[in-house]
């Protein structure tokens, strides 16, 4: 699986954004799919998780209300929309694809980066007050 995420950008306080991640192969139905993001100078953090047909969701305490993980299976493509963002939430976002792996989403496995098999090359959210 190939990601493809894009829609990141500056924006200030209190404001949304849309994120997207374009998935190539034929995998992308099969697979679970997660944001993480990396803000500068910290380790790589779970943001958002969704099962295979997207039934299925898991938050970070931190984006909960916040943030909704979806999918479109017949574009092959997540997206994250992003509500109410904060200064905190600048960071490097990525969309991750877990196609080997067998955990559930919901579990404390989906929250760990290194439970992923495929990483996009990530998209710059700044936020600014």
């Amino acid at each position: 699986v190939q990601l493809q995420a894009s829609g990141g950008g500056s924006v200030q306080v209190g404001t949304s954004l849309k994120l997207s991640c374009a998935a190539s192969g034929s995998a992308f139905g099969n697979s679970r799919m997660g944001w993480f993001r990396q803000p500068p100078g910290k380790e790589r953090e779970f943001i958002a998780a969704c099962s295979r047909l997207g039934t299925i969701t898991q938050y970070a305490d931190s984006v909960r209300g916040r943030f909704t993980i979806s999918r479109d299976n017949a574009k092959n493509t997540v997206y994250l929309d992003m509500n109410s963002l904060k200064p905190e939430d600048s960071a490097v976002y990525y969309c991750g694809a877990a196609y080997y792996q067998r955990w559930n989403v919901g579990s404390a496995r989906a929250m760990d980066y290194l439970e992923w098999d495929f990483w996009g090359q990530g998209t710059l959210v700044t936020v600014s007050s």
